[in-house]
């Protein structure tokens, strides 16, 4: 089985990121297992809370120690990453000397319904995981623009989008199975 660590940056209920996460959690091969986190039970980063560290942020340390693979799935805030995402890779990867994210293969994917997706975002998350020694993929890049085109009203990615979403997840897994 290959575990993957997912972190939504979006907290909205019908947040297009969900809606891509799960779709691709849907085409990823038979065995993998896609384990959401939490993000909105982080509170701020503060280095003053790190002497007794929050309950919530420790399991999602260990949830990625566990993982063979982090998937990032980013809208996109005012031309970069959301502050709720951010959030928690600074808490993930602290503290200092004991980074959870590192040496872990990763992806990044993002949908907006602008016509740029999200791609700023994503550049800005690539120089903070290249930082903390992240494995990440470089190619295929996954940007879903138009997302509220791209799900059907049950929230199943329609079929012109799916086949990127099936060459991401294949070529991720890849990655995956050769990194770990």
């Amino acid at each position: 089985m290959t575990k993957i660590a997912v972190f939504v940056g979006s907290l909205q209920q019908k947040s297009f990121n969900k809606l891509l996460a799960k779709n691709i959690e849907k085409l990823a091969p038979a065995g993998t297992e896609f384990d959401y986190i939490d993000l909105g039970s982080f509170p701020l980063f503060n280095q003053d809370l790190e002497a007794d560290f929050p309950a919530a942020v420790q399991a999602a340390k260990d949830a990625v120690e566990a993982a063979d693979g982090v998937l990032f799935v980013t809208p996109e805030y005012n031309r970069s990453l959301p502050g709720v995402l951010k959030n928690a890779i600074d808490w993930v990867s602290r503290p200092w000397g004991k980074n959870s994210f590192a040496g872990k293969p990763a992806g990044i994917v993002g949908a907006s319904p602008s016509p740029l997706g999200t791609a700023v975002a994503q550049a800005d998350l690539r120089h903070i995981l290249v930082y903390l020694n992240v494995k990440l993929m470089g190619q295929p890049e996954l940007y879903l623009m138009h997302a509220t085109a791209a799900f059907d009203a049950n929230g199943e990615v329609v079929e012109a989008s799916r086949e990127h979403l099936q060459n991401y997840i294949d070529k991720y897994m890849k990655w995956v199975d050769a990194e770990k």
